[in-house]
């Protein structure tokens, strides 16, 4: 694609706000007079033969976890009497999927008939509308739809809203050129901030077995090589040790002690100086702040004590627990809610030394966790711990203390930066496709100069296919201020 793309010779305004001036040659279209609006529904949960079946039943979490823009699975499914009961209306392949309830804008294309619940509404594209093009068009105003959600309880899309909402509609041809011109953008693009994300991964994974390898010294982070003598930890989960290394029980080397949640309706306790650390905080390794403060008056009329710094903060109960046992060192002074523990370490072991060996020591932890009720986890006291660390000379935890910021540094300045590109990248195709799907720009030269095959296409329908499969009357031309 060597050919720059330029603005159309003739606008004309819109009389849309969120339109604004579109090619003359381009129509105004309110979406029921290119799709049927088709409602869903939800059987009842209690009857098990309406579940199970082989009917694709949407619903706005399948939308919103969708990858890509193809819906070829749900996470439930509807039998034929329970496709019956519920009143849902089935759509065929290529039909679009969109959310309706909070969250509202949720996108997808069908790749087989499917039905959803009465969080989504399908649209049933006629022939004057390329679905494709009609995905590409909604995506580009998602938060203008969404702002028309209205409720207390919660945001809904009404129907008549969803009907009434324009967008600018170029001719059927030139529809097929701008989606062919989009996908192959998009395709370079996608490739683009997976191989970014996979550096990300890449970079955490080479951080994490650095860390590990000098938390249990399987080189001397001050020489670069291997220590003179290892004795066997005796430990599953543990290598070899370094010979003058001692081991101990975490309850031998460190206190340990928990947090509370004062009450959320005394102001008083709120909205104060000190931070008051939860699960939702233990994102960073070093914590020297919080979302939420708590007052001295807390300190002085509940139980919640103060826990100075330096400790160890580690995550005992909730969801996280599912995937990784959330370690964390402090810096300030602070407080912990009841989902969490302080490890206050003794006087032979270094503070930050041991959250970097117990954020290594998921293979030890991860069999303690168990489930508690509503499938939340827990990792109960009781069971860890009697968790073996091991405690290197004070010098040397130093120095690895040390090691482990440098590394932890470098490798987290790689991982923003690489994250910013992500960012910028999505940035750039939201506005490609925007300006594209407006006519800001005209695209049909650009797109000549396409390959005939693209080799990152994958398995999408070829061009005009989703346009010939679904037949439907097409609705009469209408301004949007008719």
């Amino acid at each position: 694609m060597t050919r720059t793309v330029e603005a159309l010779s003739e606008y004309e305004d819109s009389g849309v706000e969120h339109l604004g001036r579109v090619p003359a040659h381009w129509e105004v279209r309110r979406i029921s007079t290119l799709a049927d609006i088709l409602n869903g529904g939800t059987p009842s949960s209690a009857n098990p033969a309406y579940w199970g079946g082989d009917v694709p039943w949407i619903t706005p979490t399948d939308l919103g976890r969708l990858q890509g823009r193809r819906v070829r699975e749900t996470a439930r499914t509807l039998t034929k009497a329970g496709y019956e009961a519920c009143g849902a209306s089935m759509a065929p392949t290529g039909s679009l999927a969109l959310s309706t309830r909070a969250p509202i804008g949720h996108l997808g294309i069908l790749g087989q008939p499917a039905c959803t619940n009465q969080g989504c509404r399908l649209l049933v594209p006629n022939d004057s509308i390329d679905s494709r093009f009609l995905y590409h068009a909604l995506a580009t105003f998602r938060a203008e739809i969404r702002a028309l959600g209205q409720g207390s309880t919660f945001k809904e899309l009404s129907r008549e809203h969803l009907a009434a909402f324009g967008i600018s509609l170029p001719p059927l041809p030139e529809q097929t050129v701008i989606v062919r011109f989009l996908d192959y953008v998009g395709r370079r693009v996608h490739r683009y901030i997976r191989a970014k994300e996979n550096l990300i991964t890449l970079l955490e994974e080479q951080k994490q077995a650095v860390i590990h390898q000098a938390v249990t010294g399987q080189f001397d982070v001050r020489t670069g090589r291997a220590y003179a003598e290892y004795n066997d930890s005796g430990v599953e989960w543990l290598p070899e040790v370094p010979g003058h290394w001692a081991m101990r029980k975490i309850r031998q080397c460190a206190s340990i002690s928990g947090g509370m949640t004062p009450s959320m309706e005394d102001a008083s306790f709120w909205n104060g100086d000190v931070p008051w650390v939860t699960p939702k905080d233990m994102k960073t390794m070093v914590i020297d702040d919080s979302r939420l403060r708590v007052t001295e008056a807390a300190l002085a009329e509940t139980s919640l004590r103060l826990v100075q710094a330096p400790a160890v903060l580690m995550v005992v109960r909730g969801m996280i627990l599912a995937r990784r046992v959330p370690i964390a060192r402090t810096t300030v002074p602070v407080t912990i809610n009841q989902d969490m523990k302080v490890l206050r370490p003794g006087p032979e072991l270094n503070a930050a030394y041991m959250a970097s060996f117990l954020d290594c020591a998921h293979d030890g932890l991860f069999p303690l966790i168990d489930e508690a009720g509503h499938g939340t986890r827990r990792l109960p006291t009781e069971r860890w711990r009697d968790l073996p660390i091991t405690i290197p000379p004070q010098a040397e935890q130093t120095a690895i203390s040390r090691y482990v910021d440098h590394i932890t540094t470098g490798t987290t300045t790689a991982i923003d930066r690489t994250r910013r590109q992500i960012a910028l990248s999505r940035q750039w195709r939201e506005r490609v496709m925007a300006d594209v799907v407006t006519g800001k720009v005209d695209v049909r030269g650009a797109a000549a100069t396409l390959p005939e095959t693209d080799p990152l296409a994958g398995s999408d329908l070829p061009v005009g296919a989703l346009t010939t499969r679904i037949r439907r009357v097409p609705g009469p031309p209408a301004s949007v201020g008719d």
